[in-house]
């Protein structure tokens, strides 16, 4: 036979609840871990991560605790142990005791990396985090150093040997979720230096990161940049900040705000508007203005040229001469996943976000396979894709999910004078007809052709009325 139980009598008395909730929320508030300034490394968003997956999760290695323990990245623990093996060697450690001085600088440094992630950094043990930290860091060092200076053929190196392996490994190093920071990598680094025959001669870490980017995933970027980062006038926080500081308006520019259009006919290339990347942007006081695409700006008869800079954000338009000139930009297999993580880094960690600016530009600019026909016929894409088709789609997709903040647009005065200038109805009428009977030295001499015949026509007609009247 079942008893069923009884509900007991007893009620909690109203002070006892109240205690009972304040303890569960003191002892909730108390446990919270406190955040840190120098998070820099952390989980991509959902709301970004959704978009595209594959372009934030690392296909061939791990770098950091974050993707540590990914089971299909567990194959190349063993190549990153040897290159710490290597790196050891190199930096002339020896003996347990020698290895031991290195445990010890990064348990040193432990705080600080800790608050370079977010939480999920923390579920891992002193030991096997400070164990990752040394394994991961001691591979990027020696994997830019061996890129450098390659590395010779009968070098009994699984990377080097394997070409599509530094393929499959250079991408993942560019992920937001896949970084270590970069103080960490200095830190080593400069035992390096102390170590190698001509110190003077080896190159900073910086230029290495610089240059094997370059090589492996078609790195873009500013060499004036570049020079600041290595004069230590900017700071770096991991390869992912590296990459946008490169891509950053240089600090030579000027620093009253965003581009602007070129008013005087005298000026042939007018770059002052152009920010540095420490300058403060003043808001717009008016609502930006989305940028007309490519079609449009050819019907209303401005001319796409490429601009001699190299730094992204050098586009300047002369109203006068009705001149749009915009950087040359090279669209790979590596571009999308670049971007995407440069936009998820903007979106997490910094107030300025220069690069959602510029694609939201490029958005605008693009909105059919037709736009990037032209830009690709004028030479400011070079698209090595082969579809046209394919970089539309590309990217009208990169800022979805990403938030915009229209009062310090960076290119809203720039916007606003493009479409001031495709909206004046004689402005399209004369590209208009420039297009249509100018276009061609064939369809010019067709025009004159027919003008020529109307003069004749004209001019008999008023000799003929002349000899009837006389």
């Amino acid at each position: 036979m079942v008893t069923k139980k009884k509900k007991s009598s007893r009620t909690q008395a109203p002070d006892d609840i109240e205690k009972a909730v304040v303890d569960s929320m003191t002892n909730q508030l108390n446990g919270l871990s406190p955040l840190s300034r120098q998070c820099c490394i952390n989980k991509v968003p959902e709301r970004l991560r959704c978009v595209k997956k594959k372009a934030y999760t690392p296909q061939a290695v791990s770098i950091g605790p974050l993707h540590h323990e990914d089971k299909d990245l567990l194959y190349m623990e063993e190549h990153k142990q040897r290159y710490l093996q290597h790196f050891l060697h190199r930096i002339r450690v020896k003996t347990k005791e020698d290895l031991e001085v290195y445990v010890k600088k990064i348990v040193a440094k432990k705080a600080s990396l800790s608050g370079c992630y977010d939480g999920e950094a923390s579920e891992f043990n002193s030991d096997e985090f400070v164990s990752i930290i040394l394994v991961d860091a001691a591979f990027i060092i020696e994997l830019l150093l061996r890129s450098y200076y390659q590395p010779s053929e009968d070098d009994n190196d699984w990377i080097f040997t394997k070409p599509w392996m530094l393929q499959n490994i250079a991408p993942d190093m560019i992920l937001l979720e896949n970084q270590l920071p970069f103080f960490i990598l200095e830190y080593l680094f400069a035992d390096v230096g102390s170590n190698w025959d001509n110190a003077e001669e080896l190159p900073s870490l910086v230029r290495l990161s610089y240059v094997f980017f370059q090589k492996t995933v078609h790195l873009q970027g500013n060499e004036d940049n570049l020079k600041d980062i290595i004069s230590s006038r900017l700071e770096v926080k991991h390869f992912v900040d590296l990459i946008r500081t490169l891509h950053q308006p240089s600090s030579k520019s000027s620093q009253t705000g965003g581009p602007t259009s070129c008013c005087s006919p005298k000026v042939k290339h007018f770059c002052d508007g152009i920010r540095g990347f420490l300058s403060t942007k003043k808001p717009q006081t008016e609502r930006p203005l989305n940028t007309p695409c490519a079609k449009k700006l050819h019907q209303a008869g401005v001319k796409l040229q490429v601009s001699s800079s190299k730094n992204l954000f050098d586009i300047s338009f002369n109203i006068n001469k009705g001149i749009l000139e915009i950087p040359q930009v090279e669209i790979h297999d590596y571009t999308e996943l670049t971007l995407r993580n440069l936009l998820a880094f903007e979106q997490c960690h910094c107030t300025e976000n220069h690069i959602r600016d510029y694609l939201r530009f490029m958005d605008g600019l693009v909105n059919t396979p037709m736009d990037v026909d032209l830009l690709v016929e004028h030479g400011i894409f070079v698209n090595t894709l082969g579809d046209n088709n394919k970089v539309s789609i590309l990217i009208n997709k990169l800022c979805v999910g990403v938030s915009s903040n229209n009062e310090n647009y960076y290119f809203a005065d720039l916007s606003k004078d493009l479409n001031n200038y495709c909206g004046k109805p004689w402005n399209k009428s004369k590209a208009s007809l420039k297009q249509k009977y100018f276009n061609t030295p064939w369809a010019m001499i067709s025009v004159f052709a027919a003008g020529f015949l109307i003069v004749l026509t004209v001019i008999q007609t008023v000799c003929t009325i002349i000899s009837v009247i006389n």
